[in-house]
């Protein structure tokens, strides 16, 4: 062993900035961080290369009886809670949780929902913990986040995938029964590139010495515990790279400098946290160094469910509020619901959140069964969670009216019911930025869609390949697509007889709908390969087409759900003909939007926009800016994030 160096010796290696990188080499870093292989199916990725696997979603997939009484009673109890103790309004007003709320949650259980039992937890699957958040969501979207950024992408999560059994024994007793933990990895300059993480954890003997600043530190101001993000320098009997740790919250050195505030979410105990030379055990790093990303990213694959999970809660309480009040305001002479124009946007929050739930519940059950490998099943739902929720919020507001605008507690001081619908469509439009953007997402989920297109010709586009190696790509590539073409010719989906379980007499015909998924899914494969031939190297810079692909796929994906639910309630006579109905009515409004998708990859305005852009950016249009003063405070863009000693108080401020 080396002899360890003090954090002054190896201050050195500490950057005052994030490094400098090149685009390729942030792209590398990401792809280093990506699961290379897929071991098990996956429906959507099928779906994207143009194999409409419906046995690996249909018959639904189930949850055992035990985890369903387990899963129920622990529901009841949450929401006697919630219909109890929890005041959305004062949080909203207040900005904070109260503490007794926390500590009521703590005796609930629910700081544990997802933790195995023998650790002291509830040990929920996946699909009752989603089901949890929507219900806890739907009484304050800030206990949602909460409970989701402790267990889902917090200590809990990291630790049961890669923790050590030591780790384990040592920390998820405390995260089940009392401690809140946080995850930290953006900084001040960094976002969605991991590849400029300024924050470094120096070895020194037994220990890593963290140095840095992290910023939006969901849980941050009241958490125990942290996953910390760092790099590891490279030096002699260090592989270094970014790096994962569990960081104890009041260690020497950890100052929580600031408790930021937003347009929704204001209970969100979210803030800046230095770290100067913070001392952490080597055996509190998680998994070997350089595995951080990795780590992040495969927390990531069940850890996005919750988040479209609570969005499935706000869809349900969006159609009740639209329900209960367009039945009894009227407007010439008759409800409001019954006017075309507001019934169209009742229709759409009904069938939406139908499908939104089918898709949180299928992708759920197939992350507890394991069986298939739901990375982008889980991505989509965030993606298409996220933006569809925010959809229906809105058009929640507009059926409101000039309600919808006003904030519940001037309708209560006014005498009027005090529906918080501006504050629904505040606290949702985060969940369109949270773990990872729109446009990150999009980018993420086509880089998993065409890695069966990178696997097999990727070299051919690579410039860093030699001509062996092209030659070699070449090869390859012939082969795959000389069988993999003619099948996208043709398919079930052609067939007027296809998928006839899915009609039964009485019942809407969603057979259809499944024949056109089949075809689009032929389609939307055809797309790509067409895209990569044209493109080629290009093709990772034409972000509009990519975000199409996607939006595509996630359209196809939410109507084989929607089918697939709709079809097992049927079957065990639980709502089934309203089911169907609702799925049926979902597929119609999703073929529209699918059809206008399939249309703008081709005809658009991405070139031209791209123009416009440069013209920006360069100030030929600077004119246009004037008669409007920028009532903009002063100061920079990006707040200085250099390591040393904080300057300011410490903030943090655990619930006991």
């Amino acid at each position: 062993m080396s002899a360890p160096s003090t954090p002054s010796q190896s201050s050195g290696q500490i950057p005052q900035t994030p490094p400098k990188v090149t685009e390729r080499e942030a792209r590398q870093v990401a792809e280093a961080a990506r699961e290379q292989d897929w071991r098990k199916p996956s429906f959507a990725k099928e779906l994207f290369l143009g194999r409409f696997r419906l046995d690996l979603i249909h018959p639904h997939p189930l949850p055992a009886a035990e985890d369903v009484r387990r899963g129920e009673a622990f529901l009841e109890r949450l929401r006697e809670f919630c219909e109890r103790e929890v005041d959305g309004a004062r949080i909203d007003r207040e900005a904070q949780i109260p503490d007794e709320t926390i500590r009521g949650l703590r005796e609930l259980g629910a700081l544990g929902m997802k933790i195995d039992v023998k650790y002291g937890g509830l040990g929920l699957t996946q699909v009752y913990y989603n089901k949890a958040l929507a219900l806890v969501g739907s009484a304050s979207p800030a206990i949602g986040a909460l409970l989701s950024a402790h267990q889902s992408i917090g200590v809990p999560q990291p630790l049961k995938i890669f923790g050590t059994e030591e780790q384990k024994d040592t920390f998820l007793p405390r995260c089940a029964r009392s401690d809140i933990s946080a995850f930290l990895l953006t900084e001040p300059d960094v976002g969605s590139d991991p590849a400029r993480l300024a924050t470094t954890a120096v070895p020194d003997g037994e220990e890593y010495v963290l140095d840095g600043v992290k910023l939006w530190t969901t849980n941050g101001v009241v958490a125990d515990l942290l996953v910390v993000m760092a790099r590891v320098p490279r030096s002699e009997g260090h592989r270094g790279g970014i790096t994962a740790f569990v960081v104890e919250a009041n260690s020497p050195g950890v100052t929580v400098e600031n408790r930021n505030a937003f347009m929704g979410l204001r209970g969100l105990e979210n803030g800046v946290t230095r770290f100067h030379q913070v001392r952490v055990p080597a055996d509190q790093r998680i998994g070997p160094e350089g595995a951080g990303l990795k780590i992040a990213l495969t927390t990531l694959n069940t850890g996005r469910l919750s988040l479209p999970a609570m969005c499935v809660g706000a869809g349900k309480w969006c159609l009740k509020i639209a329900r209960e009040w367009s039945s009894v305001r009227e407007q010439w002479g008759r409800p409001v619901a019954r006017h075309e124009a507001v019934g169209s946007k009742i229709s759409f929050i009904a069938a939406t959140t139908f499908a939104l739930e089918a898709v949180v519940d299928l992708s759920s059950q197939m992350a507890d069964e394991d069986r298939n490998d739901i990375r982008i099943e889980a991505a989509l739902a965030k993606l298409y969670g996220s933006e569809m929720a925010c959809l229906m919020a809105d058009e929640l507001v507009q059926i409101r009216g000039g309600r919808g605008f006003e904030t519940a507690d001037s309708l209560a001081a006014r005498g009027e019911r005090a529906v918080p619908a501006e504050q629904m469509l505040r606290d949702l439009r985060i969940n369109r930025i949270f773990e990872g953007s729109t446009e990150i997402m999009h980018l993420l989920i086509a880089r998993e869609a065409v890695d069966a297109h990178l696997s097999v010709a990727g070299d051919l586009i690579d410039p860093d390949k030699d001509l062996a190696d092209k030659a070699r790509a070449g090869a390859r590539a012939a082969g795959f697509y000389a069988r993999w073409l003619p099948k996208l010719a043709a398919g079930p989906g052609q067939l007027p007889v296809s998928y006839r379980e899915f009609h039964p007499p009485g019942h809407p015909d969603l057979a259809a709908h499944l024949r056109y998924v089949e075809r689009g899914s032929r389609r939307l494969a055809r797309s790509s390969f067409y895209a990569m031939s044209r493109w080629q190297g290009r093709m990772e810079s034409k972000q509009g087409f990519l975000g199409r692909l996607v939006d595509i796929g996630a359209e196809l994906f939410a109507m084989s759900a929607a089918c697939v639910r709709a079809e097992h309630l049927r079957a065990s006579g639980d709502h089934g003909r309203e089911a169907y109905q609702l799925a049926d009515a979902f597929c119609q409004q999703s073929r529209l939007r699918v059809e206008e998708l399939f249309g703008r990859l081709w005809n658009n305005t991405d070139d031209l926009d791209h123009k416009l852009v440069d013209g920006v950016l360069g100030g030929a249009y600077d004119w246009l800016e004037r008669g409007v003063v920028d009532p903009s405070g002063e100061g920079p863009w990006i707040a200085d994030a250099s390591p040393g000693p904080s300057k300011r108080e410490n903030v943090h401020r655990p619930v006991r």
